[in-house]
C-alpha cells in the first residue's frame, strides 16, 4: 500500500484533541472520516505528536496509506473537500516509503506559545492566546528558562498521569520574544525530540509566575529539583499552544 506524508494546519477550538475516541469529536477521527470518503475505505492517520483539547496546529505531520495510488494535488484537494466544513486542512502530501514513519522518524518537535499581555481582553484572538492583563518582567521570564534548557529531570512539569516510562529529557530551545510592532505579542518558542504530557502547558505556568512577580528566577530550579507537580505551579491554557512541526 503506497505510503503518503501530509503536512497538516488545524485550529483545535472545537475538537477534543488528536486521539480518535468514540462519540467524540477529535482532529484523528476528522481526518479518517475525510480519507475514507475519499478512497472508499477505512484508514488510519498516524501523527507525529499527539495534541490535547484545543490545541492548535501550523505543520503537524503525519503518514497515511491507501490501497491505491493517487496524485498527492488530487489527496491534497480531495481530501479538504471532505473535511469541510472542520478547520483542519492538508497542506501538502507527498509519497514516501514504507519505512517512513510520522511519530518514530521526528527529530525534533516544535511548538510555539502565544500570550497576549495587555489590560484590555482579546477579542478576534479570544480562542487562541492567553491574555494576560498585568505587566509582565519578560527578562525574569528568560532567566527562569536557563534552568530548563537542557537535559533534566521533568517530573514537576509533567502530567500526574503521563504514562511515559522516563521524566528525563532534553529542551533544545526556549526563547520568548515579542513581535517588533506589537510588543503586547509575546510568543514562546520550544523545542526539544519529545515532550512529557502537558510539559509545555507546565512549564509555561511555571514562567508566568516568574513573569507576573510570584515567583523569582531562581524559583524555578527550585521547583525542578523538588520533582513535584505540585511544586511547578498551574497549567497554562490549552488554546494558546501550537504544534508548529
Amino acid at each position: 500500500m503506497p505510503r503518503y506524508k501530509l503536512t497538516i494546519e488545524y485550529d483545535g477550538a472545537p475538537f477534543h484533541g488528536w486521539q480518535k475516541q468514540e462519540g467524540i469529536k477529535t482532529v484523528q477521527g476528522a481526518l479518517e472520516e475525510a480519507f475514507a470518503k475519499f478512497v472508499q475505505a477505512p484508514v488510519e492517520v498516524v501523527c507525529a505528536g499527539r495534541t490535547d483539547a484545543r490545541v492548535h496546529a501550523r505543520g503537524q505531520v503525519a503518514h497515511v496509506d491507501l490501497p491505491m495510488h493517487r496524485e498527492p494535488v488530487n489527496i491534497r484537494k480531495g481530501v479538504n473537500t471532505y473535511l469541510l466544513p472542520n478547520p483542519i486542512v492538508i497542506l501538502k502530501a507527498e509519497p514516501v516509503g514504507d519505512d517512513f514513519h510520522a511519530r518514530f522518524d521526528a527529530k525534533s518537535r516544535h511548538y510555539l506559545y502565544r500570550i497576549l499581555n495587555r489590560s484590555s481582553w482579546p477579542t478576534v484572538d479570544a480562542a487562541h492566546v492567553w491574555h494576560v492583563p498585568q505587566p509582565m518582567d519578560l527578562d525574569a521570564m528568560r532567566e527562569a528558562a536557563t534552568h530548563l534548557i537542557g537535559h533534566h529531570d521533568f517530573t514537576t512539569f509533567r502530567d500526574r498521569e503521563c504514562q511515559a516510562n522516563s521524566p528525563m529529557r532534553t529542551l533544545d530551545t526556549l526563547e520568548i520574544t515579542q513581535l517588533k510592532h506589537r510588543p503586547e505579542q509575546v510568543m514562546v518558542k520550544l523545542s526539544a525530540r519529545s515532550f512529557l504530557h502537558h510539559q509545555v502547558r507546565n512549564m509555561m505556568g511555571g514562567l508566568m509566575l516568574v513573569g507576573t512577580g510570584k515567583w523569582a528566577p531562581d524559583d524555578m530550579q527550585k521547583a525542578m529539583e523538588a520533582r513535584d507537580r505540585v511544586a511547578g505551579g498551574p497549567t497554562a491554557p490549552a488554546h494558546a499552544l501550537y504544534f508548529m512541526k
